[in-house]
């Protein structure tokens, strides 16, 4: 498959938001096309509007009534909406809510049927969506719900670093009692398989963040690295996966730590997030592993004080859809290479040093 006519559809997220603002500017240049063909799911109206908003109304944008009729090297746009849009910049509204579901169910059923290859997620309002009746957390939610089961996993990624979460939206207080060994082990396997299929690394090495300060003291500070944490990483590495820890989180990313490691599994949201994105916040990149289908997304909200002044930076968009394209190519080329592997001749050692012996007195 040419990776030019890899298709990418992209939900519009909030229409007052950044949403609309950052996928037009990461289309902007032309170059990008030759990457990938993007369907945005959205309505016109409001791709007008923020063009004129952005002086970018020379930029073209086709306008398509079904995925599969998307054209290369265009910007193409699926209309999701009967109603009439109207975009108020900054504002909470129930008609923004339900033009982000509608682009998000509509994607959904596109990449299901194979119209589309992978999803780009602009950002949406959490409440602003649950007002008008989606009854989810978020994206990540929705997507492992459609899923048949599959163990979904949220992981952020950039340049830098890869990091994962064992629990996501859950309050702070609910943490501990969300926690077992059997999710830690449950999403490190997930975590190592997706960071072998989608990002391309033979033998990855996890580190696991303790869930108390200082991992615990052990016992003093808490029991969960002793009597849940520990366990869990010898349960892994018994399975043969690369796991350590558990390491404080305050020391393990104040050291040159996280570069001698290809993915970071956290307890909680802001333990990992909260680093990734003074990091790594113009690049990272949301994606949910774990899953049949690609879906990632920038890692910035909404962004309603900012909306339609032109501030935003698309640059955690653009990362999110190359991010898309990346994953897609490396799950085919796992997939081929599974399915057709090299064998493995096992042979003896005395026979290997007869078979050298015997070679060098020829010689």
């Amino acid at each position: 498959m040419a990776i030019s006519s890899v298709k990418i559809g992209i939900t519009i997220g909030d229409k007052n938001g950044i949403g609309p603002e950052v996928i037009i500017k990461a289309l902007e240049d032309p170059r990008i096309l030759s990457g990938f063909t993007p369907v945005i799911y959205g309505c016109p109206i409001v791709i007008e509007h923020y063009k004129k908003a952005l002086n970018l109304e020379q930029l073209k944008v086709k306008e398509i009534s079904s995925a599969d009729k998307a054209e290369n090297n265009k910007i193409n746009l699926l209309n999701v909406s009967t109603e009439k849009s109207t975009v108020n910049e900054g504002k909470e509204e129930e008609s923004s809510g339900k033009l982000a579901i509608l682009a998000i169910q509509k994607a959904s059923e596109d990449i299901s049927s194979g119209k589309i290859d992978a999803i780009v997620t602009a950002p949406i309002s959490k409440s602003v969506c649950q007002n008008a009746g989606f009854d989810f957390p978020g994206h990540t939610e929705f997507f492992i719900s459609l899923s048949n089961g599959a163990e979904g996993l949220m992981i952020l990624t950039s340049s830098l670093m890869k990091i994962a979460l064992v629990t996501t939206h859950v309050p702070l207080k609910d943490v501990s009692e969300s926690i077992s060994k059997e999710s830690i082990v449950t999403k490190a396997e997930v975590f190592h398989q997706s960071l072998q299929k989608d990002f391309g690394i033979l033998n990855p090495k996890i580190a696991i963040l303790s869930l108390n300060p200082h991992s615990g003291e052990n016992g003093k500070i808490g029991k969960e690295e002793i009597e849940v944490q520990t366990p869990a990483i010898n349960e892994l590495r018994a399975k043969g996966i690369l796991a350590f820890g558990p390491f404080a989180t305050d020391g393990f990313f104040g050291s040159a730590a996280p570069s001698n490691y290809d993915g970071i599994l956290a307890m909680y949201h802001d333990q990992g997030l909260s680093v990734f994105k003074a990091l790594s916040f113009d690049e990272g990149v949301n994606y949910t592993a774990g899953l049949p289908i690609v879906r990632t997304s920038p890692d910035h909200g909404t962004a309603f004080d900012i909306a339609g002044k032109n501030l935003a930076s698309e640059n955690s968009m653009r990362q999110a859809l190359y991010s898309a394209v990346d994953i897609f190519v490396n799950r085919i080329r796992f997939k081929e290479v599974q399915a057709n592997p090299l064998p493995i001749i096992k042979r003896d050692p005395i026979d290997k040093w007869r078979s050298k012996a015997k070679d060098s007195k020829k010689n």
